[in-house]
């Protein structure tokens, strides 16, 4: 038995649906505890320390215990092209990401650049990801080994092209089809593992790779399917250039099996009505990437208006492509989208977006991004004063919103103190 000692906040409903103080428990000298990798109790310290006295104890003092955060959109392959100068997305895919990804049949290099992704989402205090591999296996067999290793709740899978993106990165409607399924057969499910059907978006699929895919998700529906949608308006255009027959967007991955409530649809900053309307009647996830919407220039993700016609909304860095391998830079960032949208967010509804939120959109809210017990020991320790600026303008805090809102702001990786993943520190 472990015993952490530290404030701990648990969310008792949706933060932007129900009256803050009705939504959220805040012990300012909290525990949880940790057996065999699950969450055991959460509670105050005296009555813990009291009902374990046996339990290995490490005290945290007043740093915030919480869960790890849940990235629901990543590129890991795009790790060493995060903070590429000044491009919009179809030139960023053209000049940075396709040739990277070229890279990924080499199974050393996948290697390597899967064990740094890792070691740098640790080290901000995140413990599940969700990513786009390359068209090439080695890419998911890397991703997956590296999670596997230390121990994480991971998702992701191969990305399927086979048409608008440079040979060496194209494959076939059959080869998507085969390869997709082989992988989700050899890693679904395995250790901590989750597979996902991967289109990149439609215009790098032709029609026959998006059916064949929509299939093997008909024959697998236990497995999400991540793509893209409405990031950009030359994309919009694109879509309806290659797809002339289509509604929208939405309408050409519902017509090829590919819109349902495993859907976890990134960025989806342009929707129509109609689009919006039908992801809500299906119950599909959108995935918010605010630091990526702005570094290239998407747009404003209209959080107030989908939250308030019941969307399931998650948050995510979108590396490289996003600027940030860190959530804390991803909730400041979505702050500031919200503001320049008119509708602030209280920090209570960033912290909720960015652990138990992204877990809904993955469908996993029983497994992690929550201290309730029975759920896995994933967890992130913040330090609520890493740094002098921090410090100072926490020190005149009122509440706790009030202290971690600096560290949502300014924080980095200075302010995770310490993360377990499955009841194992990995970081202290």
């Amino acid at each position: 038995m472990q015993l952490l000692l530290g404030q701990t906040i648990r969310f008792t409903a949706n933060p932007f649906k129900e009256h803050l103080p009705d939504s959220v428990i805040h012990e300012a000298q909290g525990a949880v505890a940790i057996e065999n990798g699950k969450i055991a109790e959460v509670g105050s310290a005296h009555d813990l320390r009291s009902r374990y006295p046996q339990a290995k104890v490490t005290d945290y003092g007043d740093a915030l215990i919480s869960p790890g955060f849940v990235d629901a959109h990543a590129h890991y392959p795009q790790t060493a092209i995060i903070a590429s100068w000044g491009k919009r997305l179809i030139d960023w895919l053209n000049s940075y990401t396709f040739p990277e990804e070229s890279r990924f049949g080499d199974p050393d290099h996948a290697r390597d650049i899967a064990e740094t992704y890792f070691d740098l989402v640790i080290a901000a205090g995140t413990t599940t990801t969700v990513s786009y591999c390359t068209i090439h296996p080695e890419s998911v067999d890397a991703y997956f080994t590296a999670a596997a290793t230390r121990g994480l709740r991971v998702l992701g899978g191969k990305t399927c092209m086979d048409r608008n993106a440079p040979d060496s990165l194209q494959d076939t409607a059959q080869s998507a089809y085969d390869d997709s399924k082989a992988l989700l057969e050899r890693w679904h499910g395995t250790d901590r593992l989750s597979y996902v059907i991967t289109p990149r978006f439609a215009p790098t699929s032709t029609p026959d790779q998006l059916a064949a895919l929509g299939s093997l998700w008909a024959e697998h529906p236990e497995v999400l399917m991540q793509t893209h949608i409405s990031e950009q308006h030359e994309e919009i255009a694109w879509v309806a250039d290659l797809f002339p027959d289509a509604r929208d967007y939405l309408d050409v991955y519902e017509r090829h099996g590919l819109l349902g409530p495993g859907a976890l649809l990134g960025h989806a900053i342009h929707l129509t009505d109609r689009e919006r309307d039908r992801i809500r009647e299906v119950d599909a996830s959108l995935i918010h990437c605010p630091t990526s919407n702005m570094f290239i220039g998407s747009g404003l993700f209209d959080m107030a208006g989908l939250m308030e016609q019941g969307h399931r909304i998650g948050l995510a860095t979108d590396t490289g492509g996003g600027s940030s391998f860190s959530m804390l830079r991803t909730m400041a960032a979505a702050y500031e989208v919200a503001q320049l949208r008119g509708h602030p967010l209280h920090p209570a509804q960033l912290w909720w977006l960015a652990t138990e939120g992204s877990a809904r959109t993955l469908r996993m809210e029983d497994r992690i991004g929550t201290l309730e017990v029975g759920t896995d020991a994933d967890l992130a320790v913040i330090d609520l004063a890493s740094t002098q600026a921090i410090a100072q303008r926490a020190a005149r805090a009122e509440d706790i919103w009030q202290a971690v809102f600096p560290t949502i702001m300014m924080g980095d990786d200075r302010a995770i103190k310490a993360v377990w993943a499955n009841g194992t520190c990995l970081k202290s």
